[in-house]
């Protein structure tokens, strides 16, 4: 496969999820998965009970992590997963905000 194939183009995407999804090590987890399928970007609570993420790199890996989000962690409950398109920016590293 070349670089110039679609399929190698990093992508980006943004994801909202809402549920039982702060104080049942949501972050956390989802930083040691992103990091563990090579993704970038970063992962936060936000006030309203949700968590916010954004996911760069290879398409595969970015689907996966955003089904890992459908899911979550063993405590979490997850009621509904948003996710929308944005332009990748290059990003590098994973971390909690």
């Amino acid at each position: 496969m070349s670089l110039s194939e679609p399929s190698a183009e990093p992508i980006c995407r943004h994801v909202v999820v809402t549920g039982r999804v702060q104080g049942v090590f949501f972050r956390a987890s989802t930083v040691d998965f992103a990091r563990s399928e090579r993704v970038a970007g970063w992962v936060r609570n936000l006030r309203d009970g949700s968590v916010e993420a954004v996911f760069e790199g290879p398409r595969a890996a970015v689907e996966r992590a955003i089904e890992f989000c459908r899911v979550g962690p063993r405590w979490a409950k997850v009621e509904r997963v948003d996710v929308r398109e944005l332009p990748a920016e290059g990003l590098s590293g994973f971390h909690a905000r």
